[in-house]
């Protein structure tokens, strides 16, 4: 593991998906995403839109445990307790097993949403944040049930920093 301080590990139903940070490229998402990790706010929240060969996004803590009808027409629209991120654009493609920010219509409206790329996702290059990678266990975020949202979406069992585990 490169440097456990900017891995994720987010336990899946099939395995454990491990995702490399990119601090220099955006060191703001960064800490977001280890921020909410350590509270353990991203435990249980569901991928509530999933786009067969585009992308898979979830991090909507704010509507993460609601009465699951409510959950299906309120998922997306929520974010954390903390202030909206500015954006952190690069030259980092949105390529397959990239991690990027989710947010609305405005740059700098990215906050704990995030969404992982199924594929290469290049109409987004320069308009979203990427600030990580998966380095190991793409084929767990490959068997996450499709939908907008699914009908009984998967979730994320845990989220850690590899720091706070080993």
């Amino acid at each position: 593991m490169a440097d456990p301080e900017n891995t994720i590990l987010i336990e899946l139903k099939d395995g454990t998906v491990t995702i490399e940070l990119m601090p220099d490229i955006a060191p703001g998402h960064c800490a977001r995403m280890k921020e909410l990790a350590r509270e353990g706010a991203y435990d249980n929240v569901a991928f509530h839109r999933v786009i067969e060969g585009f992308m898979a996004q979830t991090g909507d803590v704010e509507h993460a445990n609601m009465e699951k009808d409510y959950n299906a027409r309120r998922a997306g629209t929520g974010s954390s307790d903390k202030p909206d991120l500015k954006a952190e654009f690069s030259r980092i493609p949105h390529d397959r097993g990239t991690l990027g920010a989710a947010r609305s219509q405005n740059p700098n409206s990215a906050n704990s949403q995030f969404f992982i790329n199924f594929g290469d996702n290049h109409f987004l290059n320069g308009q979203y944040t990427v600030y990580g990678r998966v380095t190991k266990g793409m084929e767990h975020v490959d068997a996450i049930t499709r939908g907008e949202p699914p009908a009984n979406p998967d979730r994320m069992i845990s989220v850690r920093v590899a720091a706070d585990v080993e």
